[in-house]
């Protein structure tokens, strides 16, 4: 590992990516589809070879002047370029039926954890290739966890801006006491155990319950990815019912805030979960949601509109807290009874609600997209305490220097970036209706790709949208939008701040 840390981020990446393309070879060979087997094969020994030789030319013991911008590049490039390759096999494997460009949507859609398809009918695709969307998305979701850590965390980005003091923030010469190399190598030795360990336990309790082996697993990548990548279509082809979607709500927790898989605080377990910001607005928003559309029905059946039938009432509350949580971190799965407990609550248009969802985001340092509880946490916090000055303008703010510091330049940070994000979500709006597509669906797909939450495409408009359908350019937006959700655009802003590059 120490010799790794000096060879550039980005070819460990390339070599990584390769290595993974044999997974698909395996289970290609083993229902003997030749095609995916080969073009997996072949392209995971070339890439596998390039990789081998970049990684002798570039090697160097020296210590870069600016370890931390080469890792934002790579961060960059990770998101961007890296896909470029991962796509070779999957347009191969399919026999030349698509475009390069349609494999490259593909595989930046499920990099950046996002699962937005091209393909509405799962059957278009080789189970292989199923297979490959949902590792490429889970190895995705894993270099989230390590690289907002070693990273981001570091600059004060990535939501970290939030609650970072002056004592925290970067020196001026850009150089940290400990190298961000050192950081990448540790935490992905401290979280791949983690992250896999996760994975493997939600497969074989989703196997217990008689779910297909094949489809268990790749709902298990896709839970701790965040990704919402299924090759039956979502939860509905499962045949584990609810208590499969007991546990992949509880594995989708993991999205709320980094203090269910991290210790950076004194406090220990529950207690430090429970102080957790995030994770306390998480679960607000899963119990404030839920019940205004379920007791939106009971408005109706006051009024003599509706049915009262219980057990009805108790599957439409379950599909809308399964789904709440699911758009809150940013996964996209929609439970088996949500389109019960949209026609029972009687709000048809509720895809609203579940954009607003997206937006919002999960926790900080996690899988998940959006805007990140932890921003909408200090401009609550903000809001709140303005209003309760022009209540008792002499009162004097309490709960402890931290709480003090997120109300005011946490606040701040947090409406810059909110700033930032409408303004993000303005212009890709503008660019998708300049290629012709209406107001509704360039909306609906700005918010999906800003927000890396793919599966609203289908579900937040009255009818799904065909990404198959849109036009070159506009494929070409979404692929920058999902980036841009990804990395956010505070890491764009340091990229291309020049004091950055002088050091």
């Amino acid at each position: 590992m120490r010799r790794l840390v000096n060879i550039p981020l980005i070819v460990i990446l390339m070599g990584a990516g390769a290595l993974a393309m044999f997974v698909p070879v395996m289970h290609a060979l083993a229902l003997r589809d030749w095609l995916s087997a080969r073009s997996f094969f072949y392209s995971g020994t070339i890439f596998l070879f390039l990789t081998f030789l970049l990684s002798i030319s570039t090697y160097d013991t020296r210590r870069p002047r600016n370890v931390t911008r080469s890792h934002l590049l790579a961060l960059t490039l990770f998101f961007a370029v890296l896909p470029a390759m991962m796509a070779v096999p999957f347009y191969e494997a399919t026999g030349g039926e698509v475009t390069f460009l349609d494999a490259y949507f593909e595989m930046v859609s499920s990099l950046t954890t996002t699962g937005a398809t091209l393909f509405d009918d799962p059957a278009a695709l080789a189970p292989s290739l199923h297979l490959w969307r949902a590792l490429v998305g889970w190895l995705g979701g894993f270099f989230l966890w390590v690289a907002a850590i070693a990273i981001l965390a570091p600059m004060n980005l990535g939501g970290f801006e939030v609650s970072a003091t002056a004592g925290m923030r970067q020196s001026e010469t850009g150089i940290y006491s400990v190298d961000p190399r050192d950081l990448l190598a540790r935490y992905a030795r401290q979280f791949a155990p983690v992250y896999a360990g996760l994975t493997l336990v939600l497969w074989i309790v989703l196997v217990v319950l008689r779910a297909d082996p094949f489809v268990a697993f790749c709902h298990a990548l896709s839970t701790l990815s965040t990704s919402g990548i299924s090759p039956v279509g979502g939860m509905e082809g499962t045949v584990s019912g609810i208590p499969g979607e007991m546990f992949v709500l509880l594995f989708m927790g993991f999205a709320l805030s980094r203090h269910t898989f991290t210790h950076e605080s004194g406090a220990g377990g529950f207690r430090r979960l429970w102080r957790d910001p995030e994770f306390r607005l998480g679960l607000s928003c899963l119990a404030v949601v839920p019940a205004l559309l379920f007791l939106r029905h009971w408005v109706g059946v006051y009024e003599g509109k509706a049915d009262a039938d219980i057990f009805v009432a108790l599957r439409a509350l379950w599909g809308s807290i399964f789904t709440v949580l699911s758009f809150l971190t940013t996964t996209g799965f929609v439970a088996e009874d949500w389109t019960a407990a949209q026609a029972w609550s009687g709000m048809p248009a509720s895809g609203v609600v579940l954009m607003g969802l997206a937006l919002i985001g999960g926790g900080v340092a996690t899988t998940a997209g959006g805007v990140k509880l932890l921003r909408v946490h200090a401009l609550y916090k903000h809001g709140m305490r303005e209003v309760e000055r022009l209540v008792n303008p002499s009162s004097v703010g309490g709960a402890g220097a931290v709480a003090r510091h997120i109300r005011r330049q946490g606040a701040f940070v947090a409406s810059v970036f909110f700033m930032l994000y409408t303004v993000s979500m303005a212009v890709v709006m503008i660019a998708l209706a300049l290629t012709g597509l209406g107001f509704e669906p360039a909306m609906i797909l700005t918010v999906s790709a800003l927000s890396t939450t793919g599966p609203l495409a289908a579900v937040a408009g009255e009818a799904p949208i065909a990404l198959a359908e849109i036009g070159t350019s506009a494929k070409w937006i979404l692929c920058g939008a999902m980036v841009l959700g990804r990395l956010e655009m505070l890491v764009i802003v340091a990229l291309l701040n020049p004091a950055f590059w002088r050091q």
